[in-house]
Order: structure tokens, then C-alpha cells, then sequence
């Protein structure tokens, strides 16, 4: 008898903080939506853009212009950031020692408006030269895109190669393997983000984000982190949802293409995607055979850092762009 009156309390007690547990997310996720909606949306809409909004197609993309060159290097961003033009800040200030650099904000990302044209790897290659060509930037363009946007800029060469002078991709997304997104996570996807969208995660990303190391040792400024942080929180929108559920098809699309033996490609691969695995493939092998694919087995190099590898290794892509750009 005594036996059961135990593990009904043991059972009470259990429930009791499963509860409290549940309670405490529910409160935490209601404040962190109201805090979002309110100081922190406030916050969002005080901050200026960075560079200039040009006119494209439906809406206005947002690019971000610095120093002068022979060459022209087009920054890209990949999949989630919430503003490019200051997550590449340092990036851009050692790049625009000796070019011009250009850092394009997508629909949907950053200081751009959304768009209602399709997400599509072409409508992304058309859109970069739309609005190249409206802010009278000339080409050709080195095109330097961070995940994600290789594909996009590997599409562009495809199709323009006279356009682009060369691709210097950072820890860039492979064309070497198909792939697609699985039919449930394109329904799970969405409901994730718009969960995403309504919390917002400014309170989780300041938690996460080393903000002295990011100005002490990489080179950012309190404002650029500041503006990054809020910008994070407001990132979601139906651009990215549809871009997210659409990589596979991203994949394949460039795989049937043939890349252009004449635009030289190098690709900067940060440490942590070089040595974990990337599904069932070693990290080696998925970026040795994307090099393959693209007639650079030789062009690479490996930097200490995650899969966001320009924000500790702003003057080392710096110098390893002056090098292959000279040899070109």
C-alpha cells in the first residue's frame, strides 16, 4: 500500500513539473512575442539603410557600395541573414582596400522589400543583374557569394559567363550531389518559421552573440552588431520560406547546367564543414567534389571558423582574393 502511495506522488510530482516546465515556455515565448512586437519592432524601424534602394521589378533591392578597384566584387548573401550589409562589414572594409565592393541585399533580406516573383535560382540570377545594371555598377563582376548564393552565382556564370569574371565562393553550398527538401518538411518548414516570425529571436541571438569579440577581435562596430541582432528578429517573411523549401530544387537546377571552363572558381572552406560529415558524406568529399564539378580541385583553401567563416577571417579572404585575382 505504501508502495502506491509513493508512486502516486512520485507520479504528482512528476506531472506538477512537466507543467511548471510547459508554463514557463508559454510565458517565455508570450513575453518574448510581446517584446518583439513592441520594443524591439520600434527599434527595427528606427534603423536607416546602409547604402542605396534601386528600383527592381516588383519592388526595391538594398546594395551597399565601397571602395574603388579594377575589380568589382559582388558580396552574396546566404540563406537567413538578416543584414548583409552589416554582417559583411568588416568583410567589405579589408575587400575595399583595393576594389570596389558591392553587397547586395535579396528581396526579402535585409533593407529590401519582398518580392511576389517566384524564388527560383534564375529569378535570383536575373535579380542580381536587374539591379547591377540599375545602380550603373559594370561588370564583369567577381561574384563572392557565402552558402547558399554559390548556386545562384554558379547559374549566373552558366548563363552570362561574360559577365563574371570569376566566383570566389565562401564555404559555399555544393552543385555536386542532387538533392531535395522531403515532401512533410516542406509543410513543417513553414509552420517553424512563422513560429519563428512571431517570438522572434533578438532575445535568443544577443544570448548567443559574443558582441565584445565581435568588435574587439573581428572588426564590427556596436552598431553594426546592435543592427544585426534586431534585424535577425525580423528576418522570416515568405521570401525566405519559399527559398528554404525550394534548396533542392535550387541543386538540380545547377547540376544541369555545365559550368564555364573560362570563369575561374576558388572556394574558401571554413574548418568545421571541412572535418563533419554533410549527410552521409565527409565533409572533405562534399567540398572536393564540388570543386571537381566546377574544374577547381586546386583552387581552394581551408580557414580556421564555422560555416559563416568571413566574420573571424576578414583580412585572410582579403589577402587569399588579392592573390587569386592577380593570377588571373
Amino acid at each position: 500500500m505504501k508502495n502506491k502511495t509513493g508512486k502516486r506522488k512520485i507520479g504528482k510530482i512528476i506531472k506538477y513539473i512537466v507543467l511548471g516546465c510547459i508554463g514557463v515556455l508559454v510565458v517565455s515565448t508570450l513575453l518574448c512575442a510581446l517584446l518583439h512586437a513592441t520594443y524591439f519592432k520600434k527599434r527595427y524601424e528606427q534603423i536607416q539603410p546602409y547604402g542605396e534602394l534601386v528600383d527592381v521589378f516588383d519592388g526595391k533591392m538594398h546594395i551597399t557600395k565601397a571602395g574603388e578597384g579594377e575589380n568589382t566584387i559582388v558580396l552574396l548573401p546566404g540563406l537567413g541573414d538578416g543584414l548583409p550589409s552589416a554582417d559583411f562589414a568588416p568583410l567589405i572594409r579589408e575587400l575595399s582596400k583595393d576594389n570596389q565592393v558591392v553587397c547586395v541585399d535579396y528581396f526579402g533580406v535585409g533593407f529590401s522589400s519582398e518580392t511576389n516573383r517566384d524564388r527560383t535560382c534564375r529569378n535570383y540570377v536575373d535579380e542580381i543583374r536587374e539591379v547591377l545594371k540599375n545602380a550603373e555598377i559594370e561588370g564583369p563582376y567577381v561574384l563572392m557569394p557565402h552558402s547558399i548564393s554559390s548556386l545562384y552565382c554558379e547559374c549566373y556564370a552558366s548563363l552570362y559567363p561574360d559577365e563574371v569574371k570569376a566566383i570566389i565562393s565562401l564555404d559555399g553550398s555544393s552543385s555536386a550531389y542532387a538533392g531535395d527538401v522531403p515532401d512533410i518538411m516542406k509543410k513543417v518548414i513553414p509552420v517553424l518559421y512563422r513560429i519563428k516570425g512571431f517570438c522572434g529571436v533578438e532575445i535568443d541571438t544577443m544570448l548567443t552573440t559574443n558582441k565584445k569579440q565581435l568588435i574587439e577581435e573581428y572588426g564590427y562596430t556596436q552598431k553594426e552588431v546592435d543592427d544585426y541582432i534586431i534585424y535577425q528578429g525580423f528576418a522570416v517573411n515568405s521570401n525566405l520560406i519559399d527559398t528554404s523549401i525550394n534548396m533542392g530544387v535550387y541543386i538540380n537546377d545547377v547540376m544541369a547546367l555545365e559550368y564555364p571552363s573560362e570563369v575561374p572558381f576558388y572556394k574558401i572552406i571554413s574548418g568545421y564543414t571541412y572535418t563533419h560529415k554533410a549527410g552521409n558524406l565527409s565533409g572533405e568529399q562534399y567540398h572536393m567534389d564540388h570543386l571537381k564539378r566546377v574544374g577547381a580541385t586546386d583552387s581552394y583553401s581551408i580557414l580556421d571558423g564555422t560555416h559563416i567563416i568571413y566574420r573571424n577571417n576578414a583580412k585572410e579572404i582579403a589577402a587569399i582574393t588579392k592573390d587569386f585575382l592577380s593570377s588571373i
